[in-house]
């Protein structure tokens, strides 16, 4: 535990008094960045005149995701994901090897995420790709008709930024809460940021506000489960802190607490709860069969803000599962496993399967990423160290691909908007061979082709799940991989060996802040399928987890 965690009570002359807490500041330093930049965010949007605010708002966001990256590393680099792993502010966040390269690559995922948020495309109307005219236009009287045009275009949506800063914060907590009020707490606040950005869309806006209000029903009806398994466990172990459940499900009756005498201990408690704190967690890393949110969802939110959801929550989510299994369910271990194996099976097979159904590009990546949650829970099941270090590699691989699969998808237009009916993508290899080169990439590294990130990724969870004796699972995974490697190099066959429609839709030509997401997700995609020995070792050396 860390040294600043102190009884909140002490007596003094039979009197009572609330010690104050200790807060380790420097600990928390990445969070602290990104929420008081979200906060001083929401103070642009109120003070800054508008004409301004895109520049103010990229560049906070921007200042802030990188200075927090830089405060992860500095932690790192003190030993802090080693050797001196601890937790902070009173217990309730762990600062420990998964939780900082987590953090590390949900923050590089953000920075990615706000470039294409820059790209002001969250609206899907066409109205071209450079904005400078209606920069230009916008600096005239406020409320004329120019900034009328700019708003009527989707190019003033600078709002969406600190809505992505907050939710970033949130993802950052959420795989190193330590306690479960501090992760239903983190849970809270990544989502209802994202129930916004969901709906932010102008010109399909019922489309738009049909996927937030889903993503938002479900949402809370999944949050409304953990918060009562929540209840639960508290109810049997006594506490919500992750160490003292651990301890009290492994049998030590130093932990048990007098007034809960009568429900401690009882394994009712114990299974019912922790059933229904994993469902509320398969909802959020879209799990069959909690996954019916995930098609709508991907297709009516604006791309921009799917392709940052897609990746940087499913990094947030799964280390959060694999701190609730490793740290506070490791004594049922023989329990969840077997849920875990169902789980995993179905995932896979029903995302691989459906999506060979789909005609459209973002339900097709949306029944992806469910085939890909049922590969990552292959090494969660693992249930040993390189189970850890397989699925934080994995995570890390999938959100550069994601990212940058879907700043390609906003690049495909026509004259309603992004053309994303796989019908509209034929001959794209020949419009447009670059773009259309570059989304292959990202589709084979999603195959599993060997020399992607994809292929590294997979390996080292199937080797993992071989050695933790799951070797049925591995064989599904192989055969669930071969089928979705099928509707993978359809849409390339697609791209490069069917003729272009005369009203096929053209591609816009990016801005520099598109073109860098794109371009760090090819380079990451590479490096990590032709190279991926070190970053291996660095997912194997951040793979323990601290009580």
């Amino acid at each position: 535990m860390s040294k600043g965690v102190h009884s909140l009570w002490m007596a003094q002359d039979g009197v009572d008094k609330i010690e104050a807490p200790h807060i380790e500041y420097d600990l928390l330093a990445p969070t602290l960045i990104v929420v008081g930049a979200a906060v001083l965010g929401v103070a642009v949007e109120a003070f800054v005149p508008r004409r301004h605010r895109y520049v103010v708002q990229v560049g906070l966001a921007v200042l802030a995701m990188a200075a927090a990256f830089g405060a992860v590393v500095t932690l790192a680099a003190t030993g802090h994901g080693t050797d001196e792993a601890q937790t902070a502010a009173m217990g309730a966040l762990a600062v420990d090897g998964p939780a900082l390269f987590l953090q590390g690559t949900i923050l590089l995922v953000g920075v990615l995420g706000v470039f294409t948020f820059a790209e002001r495309r969250l609206d899907p109307a066409a109205h071209g790709n450079r904005v400078d005219s209606f920069a230009a236009e916008a600096a005239a009287v406020p409320g004329g008709e120019a900034e009328q045009s700019a708003v009527k275009a989707g190019f003033t949506t600078t709002e969406v930024f600190p809505l992505l800063l907050f939710a970033t914060g949130g993802m950052l907590i959420f795989p190193a809460a330590n306690d479960l009020l501090t992760l239903f707490i983190a849970l809270e606040v990544l989502s209802l940021p994202l129930y916004l950005l969901c709906a932010v869309a102008r010109r399909k806006r019922l489309m738009s506000q049909e996927a937030a209000v889903k993503y938002f029903l479900l949402g809370a009806f999944s949050s409304a489960f953990l918060l009562f398994g929540i209840a639960l466990l508290y109810g049997y172990a006594g506490s919500v802190k992750y160490a003292v459940i651990a301890d009290v499900v492994a049998g030590n009756p130093q932990n048990m607490t007098p007034a809960l005498a009568d429900t401690m201990g009882n394994d009712a408690l114990l299974l019912i709860g922790g059933a229904m704190l994993l469902l509320g967690m398969f909802f959020k890393v879209g799990a069959v069969p909690f996954h019916m949110w995930t098609p709508d969802v991907y297709q009516g939110a604006p791309t921009p803000v799917t392709g940052f959801m897609a990746a940087a929550t499913k990094v947030a989510a799964f280390g959060a599962l694999l701190r609730l299994l490793y740290v506070v369910l490791p004594g049922m271990k023989w329990d969840w496993r077997p849920v875990m194996w169902g789980i995993a099976i179905v995932t896979m097979v029903v995302g691989a399967i459906l999506a060979i159904t789909q005609t459209d590009v973002k339900r097709l990546l949306a029944y992806s990423s469910i085939a890909h949650a049922g590969f990552i829970l292959a090494g969660v099941t693992a249930a040993n160290e390189e189970g850890i270090s397989s699925v934080l590699f994995y995570l890390a691989a999938y959100g550069f691909v994601t990212v940058g699969a879907f700043a390609v998808v906003t690049l495909v237009r026509d004259a309603g908007g992004e053309a994303t009916h796989l019908s509209k993508w034929a001959g794209l290899g020949r419009r447009s061979p670059l773009v259309a080169a570059v989304f292959a990439v990202f589709l084979l590294a999603f195959a599993g082709i060997p020399l992607t990130s994809g292929f590294a990724g997979k390996f080292a969870v199937f080797k993992a799940a071989a050695e933790g004796g799951a070797t049925p699972l591995v064989v599904v995974g192989v055969i669930a991989s071969a089928i979705a490697a099928f509707f993978y190099v359809r849409v390339i066959v697609l791209m490069f060996f069917s003729e272009p429609r005369p009203e096929g839709p053209a591609v816009t030509v990016p801005s520099a802040f598109t073109v860098s997401a794109i371009a760090v997700g090819v380079a990451a995609t590479l490096v990590l399928g032709v190279a991926p020995q070190y970053f291996l070792e660095l997912a194997g050396d951040a793979g323990v987890f601290v009580r």
